[in-house]
């Protein structure tokens, strides 16, 4: 399985959240051809010009192909001025064929990675930044959001001093500043998502009310916002998305041809990519039939930082589905070992089954574990592991194509109606969430709508959402957020 585009179907649409580290592989290699020396890389993987096109998937030459993938001005270089090797994957790519969202960095804002008064719109070093994002979002993105600051500066020591927002209200003011902003200054190339936010129910519903106009075009008939990105509370909690959803339609603001793509963000469990899907062919169904929902992670790229590697994806009815991860084979005695790399993992008892992909299925176990005893890294040292760097990038492009896979896969088994526990309630006469959402979305009145949204409390009360908590934890977003995968 290849062609992961072809096998996306009509399902809510995962986006790998591309790490700098990764896609820096894959740029440097264009210019150079010695960032990585092209013997390290393995067979299946070669190009003619050695390059890693065959690790890139935006690309037609990618040893999978999945045309879509979020990118986040947090770790990019934002001048565009200048000409940046690393960023190339992302800056060069063919915007015929594949479809980029961009994230605008409000949780370095947060976490006051980007100091400034963003309250005052004349700061100096706030307008600097206000300006560099907004002119990269612009001319590199089909979809980006817009610059949020999130809720949760309240909770963040170092936004606070960074920033000066302390509050809740601080935040949203700020918000309103960068809003004000990316409406008076963007060029029209890329189309802007409103980020909603909000730590409790009370903030994300005012939150809401504050910045809906920003999507109005009777208010703001050229200039308005595309579409919507859930965060926050909003992200996490089914009452709310619901609720929100029935907001957006009686206000007119989810309209076809005008706001068609809604973004989750940070969105990992695996059944949110069947709780939305669900959503999207109801929204489709009954109210607008061009609307792309979408959500996305880093939990390929963090899992492989940690030495972990995907190796089953375990979808079984009425249970808990999750990607199986586990520590990768990881040993300088195997730095001569021409084992396929499947194989060895199974050998070495990392786990009872491996799912190859496109990038191992033709991996070694010496590809993995490149060092041996005494061999010295980059900086000239023996450190303790048998990875090199390009070792990582190899497991993060598995990763990647596991979690793809893992999603589709997923809506796939639903279909065919294996369920998994969280989206099916025995309460009431074992009605499944699609159901449910296809009542809701279809009522023609507001009221009613919301009226049933309340009726099936119990059933959103088992749900997990993506902060990891069920019921009345899922009110309060300032739960900490919790292991969003399952370990071995």
């Amino acid at each position: 399985m290849n062609d992961l585009t072809a096998e996306q179907k009509d399902y809510a649409i995962f986006l790998p959240a591309l790490s700098s580290f990764y896609s820096t592989f894959v740029g440097k290699q264009r210019f150079g051809k010695d960032y990585v020396n092209p013997s390290r890389i393995p067979a299946h993987l070669q190009m003619p010009d050695d390059t890693l096109e065959k690790l890139n998937w935006l690309s037609p030459d990618g040893v999978f192909q999945y045309k879509w993938s979020l990118y986040s001005a947090g770790h990019a270089n934002l001048d565009l001025s200048t000409h940046v090797e690393k960023e190339d994957m992302v800056r060069n790519r063919n915007k015929q064929t594949s479809l980029l969202v961009g994230d605008s960095g409000g949780f370095q804002i947060g976490k006051g990675v980007w100091e400034g008064d963003w309250k005052d719109p004349n700061c100096p070093k706030a307008s600097k930044k206000r300006l560099e994002v907004i002119t990269w979002l612009d001319n590199t993105f089909d979809y980006a959001m817009t610059l949020d600051i999130p809720a949760w500066v309240a909770r963040s020591p170092a936004g606070q001093e960074a920033t000066g927002i302390r509050t809740y209200f601080e935040a949203v003011e700020g918000t309103e500043v960068n809003n004000d902003y990316f409406m008076q200054n963007r060029n029209g190339k890329c189309k802007y998502l409103n980020v909603l936010q909000g730590e409790t129910h009370t903030e994300a519903d005012d939150w809401y009310h504050r910045m809906k106009k920003y999507c109005d075009p009777k208010q703001y008939p050229d200039t308005h916002f595309n579409g919507w990105s859930m965060g926050g509370q909003n992200m996490c909690d089914v009452d709310l998305v619901l609720r929100r959803l029935v907001s957006l339609m009686r206000d007119g603001l989810i309209e076809k041809g005008v706001h068609d793509w809604m973004h989750f963000l940070g969105t990992s469990k695996l059944e949110w990519a069947l709780l939305l899907t669900d959503i999207q062919r109801a929204m489709r169904k009954h109210y607008n039939s061009q609307l792309q929902i979408s959500y996305d992670c880093a939990s390929p790229f963090l899992a492989t930082a940690n030495g972990q590697v995907y190796c089953q994806v375990e979808l079984n009815d009425k249970e808990k589905w999750v990607y199986r991860m586990v520590s990768s084979i990881d040993d300088k005695g195997l730095a001569q070992d021409t084992t396929p790399y499947s194989q060895a993992f199974l050998r070495e008892g990392k786990h009872t089954s491996f799912l190859d992909s496109p990038v191992t299925n033709g991996l070694l176990a010496n590809d993995i574990c490149k060092y041996a005893p005494g061999d010295l890294n980059k900086v000239g040292n023996e450190g303790k592991t048998s990875w090199d760097s390009f070792s990582y990038c190899l497991l993060m492009g598995h990763n990647v194509w596991t979690h793809i896979y893992a999603t589709q896969e997923a809506n796939r088994q639903y279909e065919n109606g294996i369920v998994p526990k969280m989206l099916v309630s025995d309460d009431f006469q074992r009605l499944a969430f699609g159901e449910v959402v296809d009542e809701i979305i279809g009522c023609a009145d507001s009221d009613k709508a919301l009226d049933l949204i309340k009726e099936y409390n119990k059933f959103w009360m088992n749900i997990i959402g993506t902060r990891g908590a069920t019921g009345k934890k899922t009110v309060n977003a300032t739960t900490k957020f919790n292991e969003l995968f399952t370990e071995a």
